[in-house]
């Protein structure tokens, strides 16, 4: 499987964690991973945004570790927000756990299906 990062001089270049477009090749599988929430197996959603952004992150890999993924086969997701307010704070989790991977994502501050719920995130993997 080859990735190629796309960052065109021709639009704004991106911040932090990030790139443009990714073009994928010979890959044999991908993997369309639903919303993933902040609450664990046992339902229970934890206090604050970094708890539950850690957490959401965490069901991402678990979906990823059942079909034999990591995060390196990870090109792409988008996050919901509840707010505004929490986009830094997603952007260090987001950095943090994904540890220099470059992915297409998109941002979006939405209402969220819960109202405990501070985020959601979707994602694409490529095997």
């Amino acid at each position: 499987m080859q990735i190629r990062r796309i960052n065109s001089e021709a639009a704004l270049a991106p911040t932090t964690g990030y790139c443009q477009a990714l073009e994928v090749t010979g890959h044999t599988r991908t993997l369309f991973v639903s919303g993933q929430i902040p609450a664990g197996a046992d339902g229970a959603v934890p206090e604050g945004f970094e708890a539950q952004c850690r957490l959401t992150w965490g069901n991402v890999e678990a979906q990823l570790k059942a079909a034999g993924m990591t995060l390196d086969n990870l090109v792409m997701h988008r996050t919901y927000l509840a707010d505004r307010r929490y986009i830094l704070p997603n952007r260090a989790v987001r950095n943090e756990v994904l540890g220099g991977r470059e992915t297409a994502l998109t941002v979006v501050i939405a209402g969220i299906f819960d109202e405990a719920w501070l985020l959601e995130i979707e994602a694409v993997a490529v095997g």
